[in-house]
């Protein structure tokens, strides 16, 4: 079947440098002939705040196919198990990836800090296609692109003091939760969902946790204590492991007080009620907590991805793991775009597909994660909560295990079903599917 006409683009521009977009633009430096890609960020450099770590398998395959995932688990670390307690550290349950088999390594989940993340994926765009980020670049309106008619899209932005703009076939926000571009396509205040009452604190700690018995990831179940203890970076000497630690605090106090209140938090959360000598805050990062989604991700030539259309609590890292599966996801779509095989109307698939498993899949489960931990009673836990039960039965069925491991998978979409059937598209969709890529320039995960 012949390729459509003028099916594919010349040009992208990128509004926001973090994980989402840097993504997106080394898989667009893939293609052949190569787009014009733009990347322009409001802030001065890379965010380093302590903020996600933890990679499902949508995201690992991902990384696999762009070539970083080596270095990533060079310099982060795959976990090894995940569990939940009581805030006297009983243990309830849990799940360990040492039992799952060697069959699973290459998509085991793996632990690099967001930041690091963002600093190597600028790296190699540098590197690889000598893409620089324009920093400093406040957007302030979008010009054109957004009506049915345009064929085009223009972003209106503040660089150096001066007002300039850029134009290009293609807008993909990837601003983040506060975008720009969202508010800009929706209005201030249209985003649709609902605000957590409960403020988290955001920790990276060097502590000796070990000595409790603690695992890799553990989840502490208690209506006001309750709290996440993750291990972002291992080390030799138990007392230099450095913890993400996450807890939950009182509504309505401000910043600076929270900050004030976190020596006296780690005391009665923490086992061993540890004074500030005992442990030593790297980072720390109070937020607000929401479950919102865009009406829709596509507005003509204008794209929304990952937190710049939708979000979601922290807890069982659904939020950082689902927006890489959005730019997968978009990749996929551009790349039959730009191949000839698919016309542009892919995009509001991609829109409608995203957004449906944000709706099923992400908000019901990220909102369970986060009540499973205040909102039970931890001592009634194990008999109420049908998760851990299901957790206590895989303790001993590695069948089971295996299809906890493989969840993730769920956030996948093989979006080259959509595409003019050709040799081509069979062998995209074997790359969608798990199979073997000859090229970068084959990313369809």
């Amino acid at each position: 079947m012949a390729a459509l006409e003028n099916p594919g683009f010349n040009s992208v521009i990128i509004v926001g440098a973090g994980p989402s977009g840097l993504l997106l633009a080394l898989c667009l430096a893939t293609l052949d002939p190569r787009p014009e890609i733009t990347i322009l960020d409001a802030a001065e450099t890379l965010n380093r705040a302590p903020r996600a770590t933890h990679y499902g398998t949508p995201a690992i395959k991902l990384f696999r196919k762009v070539g970083i995932l080596a270095e990533m688990r060079r310099d982060g670390y795959l976990p090894r198990d995940v569990c939940w307690r009581k805030l006297d550290c009983t243990r309830l349950t849990g799940l360990s990836w040492d039992t799952v088999g060697k069959d699973l390594d290459s998509d085991a989940m793996t632990v690099y800090p967001v930041g690091d993340l963002a600093h190597l994926l600028e790296r190699e765009l540098r590197s690889r296609a000598d893409i620089k980020i324009r920093w400093g670049c406040k957007v302030s309106g979008i010009k054109s692109g957004l009506d049915a008619g345009d064929d085009t899209a223009t972003v209106e932005f503040e660089e150096d003091g001066e007002s300039k703009q850029c134009t290009a076939d293609y807008v993909v926000g990837t601003d983040g939760g506060n975008s720009t571009v969202r508010r800009l396509v929706f209005g201030k205040r249209n985003f649709p969902g609902r605000s957590w009452e409960e403020q988290i604190v955001a920790t990276n700690t060097e502590i000796d946790l070990d000595k409790f018995g603690f695992e890799d990831s553990n989840f502490i179940i208690h209506p006001v204590h309750f709290y996440m203890a993750a291990r972002i970076k291992p080390d030799a000497d138990p007392k230099k492991n450095v913890w993400r630690i996450s807890y939950g605090e009182l509504p309505g106090l401000s910043n600076e007080e929270l900050m004030e209140r976190l020596p006296m938090k780690f005391e009665q959360i923490l086992p061993g009620s540890p004074k500030p000598d005992e442990y030593r805050v790297l980072n720390k990062s109070p937020y607000r907590v929401h479950q919102r989604c865009v009406d829709s991700m596509r507005i003509n030539r204008v794209m929304l991805a990952a937190d710049a259309a939708h979000l979601c609590n922290p807890f069982g890292g659904m939020g950082l793991t689902g927006g890489i599966a959005d730019i997968s996801a978009l990749f996929q779509c551009l790349e039959g775009m730009h191949k000839g095989l698919v016309d542009e109307s892919i995009l509001s698939t991609w829109s409608d597909v995203q957004r449906k498993k944000w709706h099923e899949i992400i908000d019901p489960i990220s909102s369970s994660n986060i009540r499973r931990l205040f909102a039970q009673d931890p001592d009634r836990a194990l008999e109420e909560d049908g998760f851990l039960q299901m957790l206590k039965k895989a303790e001993v069925n590695p069948d089971l295990q295996k299809e906890l491991h493989k969840a993730g998978d769920q956030l996948l979409h093989d979006y080259t079903q959509y595409f003019q059937k050709s040799g081509a598209v069979d062998k995209q969709a074997n790359v969608a599917n798990g199979g073997e890529s000859a090229g970068l320039d084959e990313v369809a995960s």
